[in-house]
């Protein structure tokens, strides 16, 4: 079964995509803010990261940088996720290392086919 990491500060979040996700097969794994974020995907190698920008303790982009960094999850998907789409938002994520950026408040059909799209990619 393929592993999702799902980090965002905001529980009903976590528990809608989290459920979206498990009941299209997926385990996931939740973490409430960066560093736990961190510290799940160094325990659990997940396949996929969404990965929301704003967070208590560590934000996105910090997350990013330590996740790029470790040659472990150089390679893994990572989506940004953010309520704050402003102009220039998605190329500044994507120039840090995100592999796609999705915006709140997520469409269901577009996050199960995105999360399709980058599993099978690998």
């Amino acid at each position: 079964m393929r592993k999702i990491l799902l980090a965002d500060d905001q529980a009903a979040s976590r528990e809608l995509l989290g459920t979206v996700l498990a009941n299209s097969g997926y385990e996931v794994i939740e973490a409430a803010d960066g560093i736990e974020a961190l510290e799940r995907a160094g325990q659990n190698n997940p396949h996929l990261i969404l990965l929301d920008l704003q967070m208590p303790k560590l934000d996105g982009f910090g997350v990013i940088r330590a996740l790029r960094a470790d040659a472990r999850f150089q390679a893994t998907p990572i989506v940004a996720i953010t309520a704050s789409a402003m102009h220039g938002d998605r190329e500044r994520a994507m120039a840090q290392g995100f592999t796609s950026y999705l915006t709140k408040p997520i469409r269901l059909p577009e996050l199960r086919k995105e999360v399709a799209r980058l599993l099978n990619a690998q």
